[in-house]
């Protein structure tokens, strides 16, 4: 009973440890993206958008734009780097005009979310296209 005890303890120490470094899903992160870009295989406008984790786990993102009434969820995978990252951000990989969000980068956190590639975007990475990076700074709300 004792070991039990300990082990509950134990679990929940862990566990709240690992919940400061993640997306939590009463946290959300807001950006202004100047350009149309692609999320879970769907064209959206330019525009604010709000991203939060709609599951504990982190492993699907809720992306919303109030304003043009656009309401997402796309897969994801945590992955961890070796460094935290130094803002709020959503990445985008960039073939030509066109923009596909790849992730959300969180200030201060190794974890960082990477969004199930589209359709489109594998399309473009068949064909051996070379993509850029773009970053778009967010904050916290």
């Amino acid at each position: 009973m004792k070991h039990a005890n300990w082990l509950v303890v134990v679990t929940l120490v862990v566990l709240s440890g690992m919940a400061a470094a993640q997306f939590h899903s009463n946290t959300r992160i807001v950006a202004q993206v100047p350009f149309e870009f692609v999320v879970a295989d769907r064209v959206v406008p330019a525009g604010q958008y709000f991203v939060e984790t709609a599951t504990i786990n982190g492993d699907i993102l809720m992306i919303r734009n109030a304003g043009s009434k656009v309401s997402l969820f796309s897969t994801s995978s945590r992955t961890e780097g070796k460094q935290g990252a130094t803002r709020y951000a959503l990445v985008f990989h960039r073939y030509g005009d066109r923009y596909f969000l790849t992730g959300v980068e969180l200030a201060g956190s190794k974890i960082a979310y990477r969004v199930s590639k589209s359709k489109a975007e594998a399309e473009l990475e068949a064909e051996n296209v070379s993509a850029t990076k773009e970053s778009v700074l967010a904050y916290l709300k």
